[in-house]
Order: C-alpha cells, then sequence, then structure tokens
C-alpha cells in the first residue's frame, strides 16, 4: 500500500507533446497488424457479419449490456485505486441496478436513472499514479495499445472480480457474452472499421494515428474531438 500512495503522490504521467508518437518496434507492430487484419477478413468480420443479419438488434443490445455489466466491478476496483470514491460509488449503484432490476444486465435502468457508464481501467489508473505511457504497442487480437496499456490489461484481465469470484458454469456465461459483444460491436461498427482496415493507404499508420489521439484524449491530455472506434473490441467511446 505505500509503494501505492508513493506513486500517487507522483501525479498523472506527463503526456507525450502533440502527435508525437514512439513506436520502436514498428517492423513488429506491423507484422502483428498484417495478422489482426488477415484474422478480422477471414473469421471477425464474417462471423460479426452473420450475427448482426441473423440476431435482431434488441437481443444484441441485451448482450451488449449483459457484458458491460460484467465490466462495472472491474471499474469500482480502479477507482478505488484511483481514489475517486465517487466514481467507485456511481459504478456500484450502477452495477446494482443493473444486475437486479435490470435482469442480470440484460437492461440498463441505470442510465435511465442518472447513472451513466463511466468507464475506466488500469492503464488509467497507472496513468494516474504518474506512470509514462511508453512505447506503441501493436498487440495480437487485442489490437493497438502502449506500454502502459498493455501492463494495465494484463492487470484487469487477472483481477477482474467476475473472472476471480463467479464460478462455472456462470464463468462460462460471463466469456460468451463478451465473446458475443465483440462481434456485435464489430457489426455495428462495420462502415467506420472497414474504412479503417480495408480503404486507408497505411492501414497501420492511422490505426496508430487514431488511437494514440483517443486515448490521451481520454486520459485528458488533448483537445481534439476525433474518436477511436476499436476494430477487435469496443464500440466508440464518446
Amino acid at each position: 500500500m505505500a509503494f501505492v500512495l508513493t506513486l500517487a503522490a507522483c501525479g498523472p504521467g506527463a503526456m507525450p507533446p502533440g502527435d508525437s508518437i514512439v513506436d520502436a518496434d514498428e517492423a513488429q507492430n506491423r507484422e502483428v497488424h498484417r495478422f489482426n487484419v488477415a484474422l478480422d477478413r477471414s473469421l471477425v468480420r464474417p462471423v460479426a457479419q452473420g450475427y448482426g443479419t441473423v440476431v435482431p438488434g434488441p437481443v444484441r443490445q441485451g448482450v451488449d449490456n449483459f457484458a458491460s455489466n460484467l465490466s462495472q466491478p472491474s471499474y469500482v476496483l480502479n477507482n478505488i485505486l484511483q481514489f475517486r470514491l465517487g466514481q467507485a460509488t456511481h459504478n456500484t449503484l450502477r452495477f446494482v441496478i443493473n444486475s437486479t432490476i435490470g435482469i442480470g444486465g440484460l437492461f440498463d435502468p441505470a442510465t435511465a436513472l442518472g447513472l451513466d457508464a463511466r468507464e475506466t481501467d488500469f492503464g488509467e489508473t497507472l496513468h494516474i499514479y504518474g506512470a509514462p505511457e511508453g512505447d506503441f504497442v501493436m498487440l495480437p487480437v487485442f489490437g493497438p495499445s502502449t506500454t502502459r496499456d498493455t501492463m494495465g490489461l494484463v492487470v484487469d484481465v487477472a483481477t477482474n472480480p467476475v473472472r476471480v469470484f463467479v464460478p462455472a458454469p456462470e464463468s462460462r456465461y460471463a466469456s460468451g457474452g463478451r465473446v458475443l459483444d465483440v462481434f456485435g460491436d464489430r457489426y455495428d461498427n462495420r462502415v467506420v472499421i472497414d474504412g479503417v482496415l480495408y480503404e486507408s493507404a497505411d492501414s497501420y499508420a492511422q490505426l496508430r494515428s487514431l488511437y494514440l489521439q483517443n486515448r490521451r484524449f481520454q486520459l485528458g491530455g488533448a483537445d481534439g474531438t476525433e474518436l477511436y472506434t476499436d476494430p477487435y473490441g469496443d464500440a466508440p467511446q464518446q
């Protein structure tokens, strides 16, 4: 705990200036990007197209709500680590309401009650503790990231309370919901994603730029408005 308090006392990590990009392993990152694009072309895009075509919109929305609700305990944990107790309370109430009145998170009554979704992650926690952004990294399957956010992703996966405390077979339902949500997001954002991956002169460079701009904006280090749509997972964040 003393180590955490020491890091927190350092303040948020400094944002890289402007559009600066540190991509020391660009050749390797481009290889991973080519793999991700090939995976999208051969598997993710066709499955997402079938899922979006066959499954009605309200059902897909229910799956999205369910997957989103599963992330709330992780948000609460990170809120506490960030010493944002008001946000932790907000996300706890959202989780309780959607898990009960919302029937396990299939519906989202919390938003109607003024408890909107407020996402966070351990990458942001590390930023608040003063950890620098590091190099740009292209991860297999997960897509664009940074050194700091890659570390955050590992911690979020390992410590997610739902993953740790929910027993089988319920844990398998949770995993299945997350996978379906990925395909649903891919279908809902197909125009933007196809434009970036298949119509750009250099899809790697464009994806890298969009990711870094949006991530820095999320962390409060930019005043731009261009938002990033993750081809490998989440819907656009606004």
